[in-house]
């Protein structure tokens, strides 16, 4: 039985120590490699913010790569959030009565290359490249067919020898045949909570069978991080807005994935709860019950 990977979104959080180190404040690497004894697999978010001013691409540079990987043991993983140079379409505003400015870069396959082999590095600790796309009104994509033939399109241009992974934030765009579509492209489905989507409660009740047929991402992201970041003044090392019926349901799909074979991601953020690591035990609490629990009945 495959267990699923468990970590968080980032690691470089001082408030973390205590719960996951012994001190929260060390330079360089130092931090990743204290994280890598606790936890398999992490989400690297740094390198999405990619995309300046006039449409300049920001990418990773390749001694960041070598310096993570020198960092964490061969059995470690790391999602990776591909740069938003690629998954937007037009840039960010200032202001919504500001006019929107395409992007040029929007699902580049050769802009997509590049940034792979500039994490190329990373290439044997290499878990899932996600693709992480806001939501998308019809003013920046004017139907969900139009996204999915421009995604997949993009897809089937990507080098076949890594992971990907899609992640959607309008609801309307997951239904039977949005699974079987990636399906075909064997890409993964990434399930986050939060951003207006269905409950993974819900998703799960309605496509598990689909969805058991990947490997599938989740990211607990929370409903509200303006509020979060109040009450927790972004000190991150305690559970503030506890979700115990999500993280119930989450652990007996976590359960189910394995139980046939998969192997998902799950990465936690801290405005999920208030504090990811705590979050993750109490998630390998209920999932040891789950465990348990199947194994005797």
């Amino acid at each position: 039985m495959e267990k699923a990977r468990i970590g968080t979104c980032s690691w470089n959080f001082p408030s973390w120590e205590g719960l996951v180190y012994e001190n929260g404040r060390k330079p360089g690497t130092a931090l990743l490699a204290e994280y890598a004894r606790r936890y398999d697999c992490v989400e690297i978010d740094r390198w999405f913010w990619s995309l300046g001013a006039g449409g300049k691409v920001r990418l990773p540079e390749r001694k960041d790569a070598i310096a993570y990987r020198e960092a964490v043991p061969d059995d470690f993983r790391f999602g990776v959030k591909a740069p938003n140079s690629l998954t937007l379409t037009h840039a960010y505003r200032k202001s919504k009565a500001d006019p929107l400015i395409a992007n040029p870069h929007f699902l580049c396959p050769s802009l997509a290359k590049e940034f792979i082999d500039q994490i190329e590095p990373l290439h044997d600790v290499l878990g899932p490249i996600l693709f992480q796309f806001e939501y998308l009104s019809k003013q920046k994509m004017p139907s969900r067919l139009r996204f999915l033939d421009s995604f997949g399109e993009f897809a089937r241009q990507l080098p076949s020898e890594f992971d990907f992974g899609l992640e959607v934030r309008n609801p309307s765009y997951v239904d039977a045949s949005f699974f079987e579509f990636l399906q075909d492209l064997g890409v993964a489905p990434v399930l986050i909570s939060g951003y207006w989507m269905a409950s993974l409660t819900d998703l799960w009740a309605e496509h598990s069978e689909r969805i058991r047929l990947s490997n599938p991402v989740i990211r607990l992201m929370g409903p509200d991080r303006k509020r979060i970041e109040e009450v927790t003044a972004s000190v991150w090392n305690r559970v503030v807005d506890p979700h115990d019926e999500e993280l119930n349901a989450l652990a007996r799909i976590l359960a189910s994935l394995s139980s046939v074979g998969r192997q998902p991601f799950l990465f936690v953020n801290n405005h999920y709860e208030g504090s990811a690591p705590l979050t993750i035990t109490r998630i390998l609490d209920r999932l040891v019950d789950e465990i348990e629990g199947a194994s005797t009945a």
